[in-house]
């Protein structure tokens, strides 16, 4: 007797679904995320701010916050909390979304979805090619800063509150973790 085949979600799928939730497909699994917290809204905002204030000021590309779509495969569709692309990469940032990996992927752990954001998105993120992924985890008040080896990602530094977060692929960002926390 034959075994069906899983059900696995798709982009196609992931268009039907109601617009007033966040949901993502990861290995053609699909996942609602529930609203985060503000304290975890509080962190991103001052990540990406600060981010997108170094991008900006060096013309390096373009900086971009959840929600917003990232289509690494039919069966793989993520929203990162924050996402930047290098120029001249900015071919995939199209109207409706984020067509290929970003250069670099920040996370910010909610309880609800840490177990996820750190296991199963971070190796997609690791093989469809992302170069660096920060993992901003609000109650520990520390940023991991991971590179990717080709064979998964790599830590790079933990920092803490009080320390200065730098990034090996944008090398003349410091981001002073006082300012996140």
């Amino acid at each position: 007797m034959a075994v069906a085949p899983s059900l696995r979600f798709t982009y196609e799928d992931y268009l039907l679904l109601p617009e007033d939730r966040r949901y993502e497909i990861l290995d053609g699994d699909l996942f609602m995320t529930p609203a985060p917290t503000p304290y975890h809204q509080l962190v991103s905002r001052n990540l990406e701010f600060l981010l997108h204030r170094h991008v900006r000021e060096h013309a390096l590309g373009e900086v971009l916050y959840a929600p917003c779509d990232v289509v690494l495969s039919k069966t793989d569709v993520l929203q990162p909390d924050i996402l930047f692309v290098a120029a001249d990469r900015r071919a995939i940032i199209g109207e409706k979304y984020i067509s290929g990996a970003p250069d670099l992927v920040v996370e910010v752990l909610s309880p609800s979805t840490a177990d996820r954001d750190t296991d199963v998105k971070t190796k997609i993120y690791a093989r469809f090619g992302v170069k660096e992924l920060w993992i901003a985890d609000p109650d520990a008040k520390t940023v991991a800063v991971l590179t990717n080896s080709g064979e998964g990602f790599l830590r790079e530094g933990l920092f803490r509150q009080g320390e200065l977060l730098r990034s090996p692929l944008l090398p003349a960002l410091t981001i002073p973790l006082d300012e996140i926390f």
